[in-house]
C-alpha cells in the first residue's frame, strides 16, 4: 500500500513537472504574430480586454473548452497527426526546432528517463501525452489577448495543497477554427 501511494505521488509529481516543462517550452520559441486584420475596430487597433462582453467571454470560453476537450480526446488516443493539425505552422516550427528539442532533452526530467527528443512526434509522445491528456476541462478559464486570441489556463494543486494557475495554451481563432499558437 505504501508503495502504491509512493508511485501515485511520483506519477502526479512527474505530470506537474512535465506541465511546467511544456509551459517553459511553449514560451521559449517564436510566437505567432497577430494579424492586424483580426484586431478589433477600436481606435489605433488597440484591444481592450475590459471591452469584452460577458456574452462574448462565456461563448468564447465554451468554444475553447470544447476545443480542448476534443484535443484531450486526440491526445488520449495518442493521435499525433490529429494533434499536429491543431497547431499553427509557426508553433510547429518553434517546438520542433533542433534547439528547442535539445534544450528540453537536457532537462532533469528527460535525462532521468533517458529521453532524447529528436522530432515533433517525440515531443508529442514524451511531453504532450503525459502532461495534457487528463486536463480537467471544467477548470479551464481564459484571458483575451485580442478579439481572436486567448490564453487558456487551468488550476492545479501542488503537493502542498496550494492551488496554482497554469497556462495550458495560447490559442488563435481563424474563421471557426482554433489553433495552438504557443
Amino acid at each position: 500500500m505504501v508503495y502504491y501511494v509512493y508511485m501515485e505521488i511520483k506519477k502526479t509529481f512527474l505530470g506537474v513537472f512535465l506541465v511546467l516543462i511544456m509551459a517553459a517550452a511553449c514560451g521559449s520559441g517564436s510566437t505567432a504574430k497577430s494579424d492586424d486584420k483580426k484586431t478589433t475596430n477600436q481606435p489605433n487597433n488597440i484591444f481592450n480586454p475590459n471591452a469584452v462582453t460577458k456574452e462574448q467571454y462565456v461563448s468564447t470560453r465554451a468554444d475553447v473548452r470544447l476545443f480542448i476537450s476534443n484535443l484531450n480526446s486526440i491526445i488520449s488516443k495518442k493521435d499525433f497527426n490529429s494533434w499536429k493539425e491543431a497547431l499553427s505552422p509557426e508553433y510547429i516550427a518553434a517546438i520542433s526546432s533542433p534547439e528547442n528539442l535539445d534544450r528540453i532533452s537536457e532537462t532533469t526530467a528527460m535525462k532521468a528517463q533517458k529521453i532524447v527528443l529528436k522530432t515533433l512526434e517525440d515531443y508529442f509522445k514524451h511531453l504532450v501525452v503525459p502532461s495534457r491528456e487528463n486536463v480537467d476541462v471544467d477548470k479551464i478559464d481564459i484571458e483575451f489577448l485580442s478579439e481572436y486570441r486567448v490564453q487558456a489556463f487551468t488550476m492545479t494543486t501542488t503537493r502542498t495543497g496550494e492551488e496554482r494557475r497554469v497556462r495550458l495554451y495560447d490559442l488563435e481563432k481563424s474563421g471557426n477554427v482554433w489553433k495552438i499558437i504557443n
